[in-house]
């Protein structure tokens, strides 16, 4: 059985859900550093960019009753790898060890000319 999950707080930039709960595993759709409000990518430094991904995305977990510590796997998509230190650095303030799985990818283009893109797998 798969459930959607929705956030009125997080947006979306084409057809997919938030978040499916299929069967316990909560695998949230990438996020990119997207204003709800304006619908623009906001302004800013890398690290404030990946904040803001991070803020859409415990969004939709809060709006599937979930929480940072039931994240498993987290995949990075970045256009410029020289950005990774201050990723980093926004990243390891988001979750306490056992940190989850992570992988870290290089990309030529991302949807609204973002530089970053941040997507989640939780488990309940």
């Amino acid at each position: 059985m798969r459930t959607a999950i929705t956030s009125p707080n997080a947006s979306s930039v084409g057809p997919y859900s938030h978040a499916i709960d299929a069967r316990g595993t909560v695998f949230l759709s990438g996020q990119t550093p997207l204003d709800s409000a304006t619908g623009r990518l906001i302004d800013g430094t890398i690290g404030e960019r990946t904040q803001k991904c991070f803020n859409n995305l415990f969004e939709v977990l809060a709006a599937g009753g979930l929480t940072e510590t039931n994240v498993v796997k987290v995949n990075v998509f970045l256009t410029k790898m020289s950005d990774f230190s201050a990723m980093n650095e926004v990243y390891k303030t988001q979750f306490s060890e056992p940190f989850p799985a992570r992988s870290t990818v290089a990309v030529a283009e991302l949807p609204l000319g973002s530089d970053i893109e941040i997507e989640l797998i939780a488990q309940r």
